[in-house]
């Protein structure tokens, strides 16, 4: 059928303005147009410009943000200090805490949203413990409030991995409008995309602040320099910095694919993923995640469950016909790196088996979505 997983959805704006980037502006490194897309991104979301830090990737966002955390966490000495995150996620959240010298702790999901589970995730509490990073899977911020309640209990701060949820509102505020620290991708195939980036978004000053000056490799207050057209000649850097920063032609794909997220992004995506509910939602072997009805979400991926051991044969069967499917994730409790499968995680190695992502981005049409449950519903029946 040639249809595609997922895409980057750019066309002649976005060449134009990366276009006037090079010919125009002549600066391709992080200057004006970056400082703009910050602006944008913090006009988008209701929040002041200072607290939008652009980075080159959301890797870039997650490790940033996890190492403000520790820096102001007090933690002095012995162990290092602890995130709890959940396992079923990209290895890019656990490679970006322990770059930031910490340790990430694997916890549970729930079955029927794949988001962390604080039961479980209170069971591993320790003494180092310092963040807790939900991850927002398929852009589902499910429970988010309780996070929130569940950190300040335990003098915990919150580092949201939001890869997959920029435009999406959680009871009816704009995920990245709130919070502590909020990191957005921006990577090829996400909502938006400036080729490759992302964002964190501060709530607190300090940590802006500290992030601001890391992604440029801690010199200090370069980016009010680099913003202005100028450089810091005669600098100082006080602690371990990082070359994370955004470039100008990032950012001007950034910019432009911002103007088209409310109008053609958002209702494509909200469309398919609600025609495939409508499709598969009386199928037996195959069930839906869950989401919050008060909750808007913009779907970046869409997983399904497929049961009674089926995942591969249906996964098969669907590329039989030319329909590729994936799986989000390999849970990181697995990887030998993270311990290799030394530590039991039930419902996450249940999910594992079972979770297979269907095709979703807005260059499909309601005719592809239609041709791929057809064969999806004579897969799991046969």
């Amino acid at each position: 059928m040639n249809i595609r997983l997922s895409r980057s959805i750019v066309g002649e704006a976005e060449a134009e303005a990366v276009s006037r980037i090079i010919l125009e502006d002549g600066y391709l490194g992080m200057g004006n147009e970056t400082r703009l897309f910050e602006a944008d991104l913090a006009a988008w979301l209701g929040v002041g410009p200072s607290q939008v830090i652009s980075v080159n990737s959301g890797t870039a966002a997650l490790h940033l943000a996890v190492e403000a955390v520790a820096a102001l966490s007090g933690h002095k000495g012995g162990p290092p200090p602890e995130v709890l995150v959940p396992s079923l996620t990209f290895v890019a959240s656990f490679q970006a805490i322990s770059a930031a010298g910490c340790v990430p702790v694997a916890c549970d999901v729930l079955p029927h949203t794949g988001t962390i589970d604080l039961e479980d995730a209170a069971q591993r509490l320790s003494p180092h413990t310092v963040a807790i990073m939900p991850v927002h899977y398929a852009s589902n911020p499910w429970q988010l409030e309780q996070t929130h309640a569940f950190a300040h209990e335990h003098g915990l701060r919150v580092v949201e991995d939001a890869a997959h949820a920029f435009g999406c509102r959680h009871h009816g505020r704009k995920i990245g409008s709130f919070g502590d620290l909020v990191c957005f991708s921006f990577d090829g195939i996400k909502n938006i995309t400036s080729g490759e980036g992302g964002c964190v978004v501060a709530f607190d000053p300090e940590a802006a602040r500290l992030m601001a000056d890391a992604r440029l490799l801690s010199v200090q207050n370069d980016s009010a320099q680099r913003f202005s057209g100028s450089r810091s000649w005669d600098p100082d850097v006080l602690r371990q910095g990082w070359r994370y920063h955004m470039s100008n032609i990032m950012a001007a794909i950034g910019r432009v694919q911002l103007t088209r997220l409310d109008a053609e992004f958002i209702p494509a995506r909200r469309r398919l993923a609600a025609l495939y509910a409508e499709e598969l939602s009386d199928l037996p072997g195959l069930t839906l995640l869950e989401q919050d009805t008060d909750d808007f979400i913009v779907p970046h991926i869409l997983p399904v469950r497929i049961l009674h051991d089926r995942k591969e044969a249906v996964r098969a069967a669907l590329a039989a016909q030319g329909i590729p499917a994936g799986i989000h994730y390999k849970p990181n409790h697995l990887l030998a790196f993270f311990g290799g499968g030394r530590l039991s995680l039930p419902v996450t190695e249940q999910l594992y088996r079972e979770l297979l992502t269907l095709p979703l981005h807005p260059g499909l049409n309601e005719t592809d979505v239609k041709n791929v449950c057809t064969v999806l519903r004579q897969a799991v029946r046969s």
